[in-house]
């Protein structure tokens, strides 16, 4: 069986998996990392949201072949660790909104929102209403206006 090597919150990890079996299933089944979450493995849902280099990704929608051994991989496990804390700006965000309900797909929720605020400050502007409109991570129970309150907390504290 191939192996397969990268970075994942802040550690080099190799596995030895097929190629074209998803990061998700990588992370879950072969590395334990249980934050990124399944929802529908189309890239869809947004439940899996992570971090590749600094971007946001799906990793139910992408192969462990397509990643390189320079890589990074952020889950949510490795978020607080990106700021030397015990727990993100945007999480402490989330618990301050009470946010969760049922929680599933709050770490995919969190990782968007923390990509879509990084590259908003990389543009040298704050964020508006426009973008959060373009975060398309599903919510079963429904809490989009706490959702969209901790973003905007959260970019403030990052």
């Amino acid at each position: 069986m191939p192996s397969h090597t990268f970075v994942l919150n802040g550690e080099k990890v190799t596995v030895d998996v097929e190629p074209g079996v998803r990061i998700l299933w990588v992370l879950r089944d072969v590395l334990g990392v249980t934050g990124p979450k399944y929802g529908c493995g189309i890239n869809v849902c947004k439940a899996c949201t992570s971090h590749i280099n600094g971007k946001a990704f799906n990793p139910c929608s992408v192969p462990v072949d397509q990643i390189s051994a320079d890589d990074e991989i952020t889950t949510i496990e490795g978020l607080p660790d990106t700021v030397d804390e015990d727990l993100h700006p945007m999480q402490e965000a989330w618990i301050e909104h009470d946010v969760a309900q049922c929680g599933y797909c709050q770490p995919g929720q969190i990782m968007a929102a923390v990509a879509l605020v990084n590259k908003v400050k990389k543009e040298g502007r704050a964020i508006a209403d426009s973008d959060l409109d373009t975060l398309r991570n599903l919510c079963r129970c429904g809490t989009y206006s706490r959702i969209r309150q901790a973003i905007r907390t959260g970019e403030q504290r990052m």
